[in-house]
Parts: C-alpha cells; structure tokens; sequence
C-alpha cells in the first residue's frame, strides 16, 4: 500500500526540497492549475519515463482527486521507489488554502 500524504505533509516534504512532484494529469488539466515545481508526466508516459526519475529520491504523485497518482504511486512502489500518493488530489491541495499557478488557476 502506498504512503498517502495529505496536502499539508506533501507540501512539509515539497518544501525541503529533496522530493520530486508528479503530475499525472492531462495536459488540458496542467493548463488550468499546477503546483509549482511539479513535473508533468501523464499516467500513461510513466512506464517510458521511468528512468528519469530518481530512485534515491521520495516521488510525490498527483492528480485531480488522488485516484489516478495512487495507482502510479502503487505501481513506483512495487518497482522500489520511494513513491507517495497526494491524498485527495489537487482538490486537497486547494482545499488546504495551498497556492497553484498560475495565480488565476484552477482545478480542472
């Protein structure tokens, strides 16, 4: 089972600086909103991307709602990885007065 995060430990271990954040969503999505510093990867580029990210590092994955990014993170857990699930999505994020980009963005 993944580690799921809630917003507020994502962003305590964002803030560090030593986790990678992923953004699995589709690009019309990114578009809206994003969390700054997060790299987008689709759900479906993962498998072929893998190897660009960094093993000795904790990977947070996210989406809108938190079900997409958990079966990434499952699956970047089954494989070794550091992986962590951001718990409740973008939605979450938002919810718990984090910021996005740009300023006016939303959550699509």
């Amino acid at each position: 089972m993944t580690n799921e995060l809630t917003a507020r430990q994502a962003e305590e271990l964002l803030r560090g600086g030593s986790a990678q954040l992923i953004d699995v969503r589709e690009p019309r999505e990114v578009e809206a909103g994003r969390i700054a510093g997060s790299r987008h990867l689709q759900l479906d580029q993962l498998p072929s991307e893998a190897d660009s990210l960094d093993r000795d590092r904790p990977i947070v994955f996210y989406c809108r709602s938190g079900s997409r990014s958990a079966m990434a993170a499952d699956a970047f857990a089954a494989a070794g990885y550091d992986a962590h699930n951001l718990d409740g999505g973008l939605e979450a994020w938002v919810e718990a007065g984090l910021p996005i980009e740009p300023e006016d963005g939303h959550v699509a």
